[in-house]
């Protein structure tokens, strides 16, 4: 005579996702590459540091943010500066901006420097940031910032013997 045996199938052997699984689904991946905190800066108020050494060439991470339209973009930063004198912006076309001001990535407190220890490129409407050099842990992370809204017009804090003054 045949056993009987139970209609409920048996369980599905338990599954682990292994460590270095990608973000859940709509869940965007950490865009940092190197770890990297944000703390007093001696150049301006806040200022992000190098939390491990980072080697030449790496690529230390990405600032994120809302795209606005240039026109926008000015707007705010003319906002920002009047309301916190603090602005995360950043031209990624001649018609598009990246505003970071509400952007959880620590790089967006990167401040100028004209010796800097990284570089800043924007590679297909992403904002990322590029060891130039060795960086010791604890250093604080610096980038040439370029043409800027201050037009000469704020004095830069760099320190660099080789400073351009302003920026």
């Amino acid at each position: 005579m045949p056993s009987l045996r139970p209609l409920i199938p048996p369980a599905p052997p338990e599954v682990t996702a292994p460590a270095s699984s990608p973000a859940p689904r709509g869940v965007p991946a950490d865009p940092q590459k190197h770890p990297v905190t944000i703390g007093p800066s001696a150049i301006d108020g806040q200022g992000a540091f190098a939390g491990a050494a980072i080697p030449a060439r790496a690529k230390i991470g990405e600032i994120r943010g809302e795209f606005v339209d240039m026109a926008e973009a000015r707007a705010r930063a003319r906002r920002a500066e009047r309301e916190t004198g603090r602005i995360f912006m950043v031209a990624v076309s001649d018609r598009r901006a990246v505003d970071a001001t509400a952007s959880t990535d620590p790089l967006r407190y990167a401040n100028h420097a004209c010796e800097p220890n990284m570089v800043l490129k924007v590679q297909q409407g992403r904002v990322a940031f590029y060891a130039l050099r060795d960086i010791a842990a604890g250093e604080e992370l610096t980038a040439r910032y370029g043409a800027t809204h201050h037009g000469g017009r704020l004095v830069c804090r760099c320190g660099s013997p080789r400073c351009i003054g302003r920026l």
